[in-house]
C-alpha cells in the first residue's frame, strides 16, 4: 500500500547518489530510497554539507546511511543529518569492503561488537526524531552461528530504540573474499530472517539479498509463517541498479497496490531525463 515501507533501494558506494536516486524516482514514487553511505567525521569536518546530505524534495521517502563507530561522533554527524529531514537513519554494520571494515572498525565488523553497536544506536536515537535502523549481515567470519545473530539483535535491541533491522541474509568474510564475492559467495539463508520474525516477534525485519525481480519481491512479502508474520520488507541492491526499469518500472503498481506507475514506458523515463539534464 501506498506510504508503507515494503521495498526499497540499498545504499551502494558509488551507486546511489542524488543523480541515481532521481532515475529511480522517475521509475516508482513509493519504493524507499537510501543515500550512499557517509561516514560521521565526513559530516562533522567538511563545511559544505550539501555535497553530501542535499536531495530534492521529491525523492522522499528517504533514508541516510550512517558510517561509524564512535556514539559522540555518530551523534554529532545525526544531528546534522537531521536538520535534511530525512525519513529514517541507519547504521551500516555490513559492508564487506576493506574500505570500510578496515578504516576506524565500522561496517561488517561492527557486528563482533554488539554492545558498541547498541551504544550508538542509543546516540543516533538521540540525535533525531525518525526512526533509526541498522543495516547487517548474518555473521562475520567465523562469527556466523544462528545463536551468535540472535545475540547480536537482542544485545542491540535492548540496549537502544532500533525496532527495524534490515538483513542482508549472507555471512560477510573480511578477508579472503572481495565486496562483489561478499555479495554471491557466501550462501543465503532467507530461513534465518524468518526465524528472527518467529524468535523476535516485538522486532520487524527487512529482508536484502538475491533479490532479483518485482516478482520476488510480491512473493518475499506474501509469504506468511504458520503465527502469520512475514518480513517487514524488501530492500533490492544490484537488481536495480543493473535494471533499474524491470525492477522498478512497475513497483508501484505491483508492491504499493498504486492505480499506474509513473513511467508507461523507457521512453518517457528517457524524455525526462534529457529534459533534467539536456543531454
Amino acid at each position: 500500500m501506498a506510504g508503507s515501507k515494503l521495498l526499497s533501494v540499498a545504499p551502494m558506494m558509488d551507486v546511489t547518489d542524488v543523480q541515481f536516486r532521481h532515475l529511480a524516482r522517475l521509475l516508482s514514487r513509493h519504493t524507499w530510497l537510501y543515500t550512499e553511505m557517509v561516514v560521521d567525521q565526513t559530516i562533522r569536518h567538511n563545511p559544505v554539507t550539501d555535497r553530501f546530505l542535499w536531495y530534492p524534495p521529491e525523492q522522499h521517502p528517504i533514508a541516510c546511511q550512517l558510517g561509524g563507530s564512535n556514539p559522540s561522533t555518530l551523534r554529532e554527524a545525526a544531528q546534522i543529518v537531521a536538520q535534511y529531514g530525512y525519513d529514517e537513519v541507519n547504521l551500516n554494520c555490513g559492508c564487506p569492503s576493506d574500505r570500510v571494515a578496515g578504516a576506524g572498525c565500522f561496517g561488517a565488523a561492527l557486528m563482533l561488537q554488539p554492545e558498541a553497536v547498541a551504544n550508538c544506536m542509543a546516540a543516533l536515537r538521540e540525535a533525531t526524531d525518525v526512526a533509526v535502523t541498522v543495516k547487517c549481515r548474518l555473521g562475520v567470519d567465523q562469527a556466523d552461528s544462528y545463536e551468535e545473530l540472535c545475540n547480536f539483535i537482542k544485545i542491540v535491541s535492548e540496549g537502544s530504540d532500533v525496532r527495524h533491522f534490515i538483513i542482508h541474509a549472507r555471512k560477510c568474510l573480511l578477508k579472503g573474499l572481495s565486496p562483489h564475492q561478499n555479495r554471491t559467495i557466501p550462501p543465503l539463508r532467507y530461513g534465518w530472517i524468518h526465524a528472527l520474525i518467529r524468535d523476535f516477534p516485538d522486532l520487524e525485519f527487512s529482508l536484502n539479498g538475491g533479490v532479483k525481480t518485482c516478482e520476488d519481491v510480491r512473493s518475499i512479502l506474501d509469504y506468511r509463517s504458520p503465527e502469520g508474520r512475514g518480513v517487514r520488507s524488501v530492500m533490492v541492491g544490484r537488481a536495480a541498479y543493473d535494471n533499474p526499469w524491470n525492477m522498478l518500472g512497475k513497483a508501484d503498481t505491483m508492491i504499493f497496490g498504486a492505480e499506474s506507475n509513473p513511467a508507461a514506458n523507457r521512453r518517457q523515463v528517457m524524455r525526462s531525463l534529457h529534459d533534467v539534464h539536456g543531454t
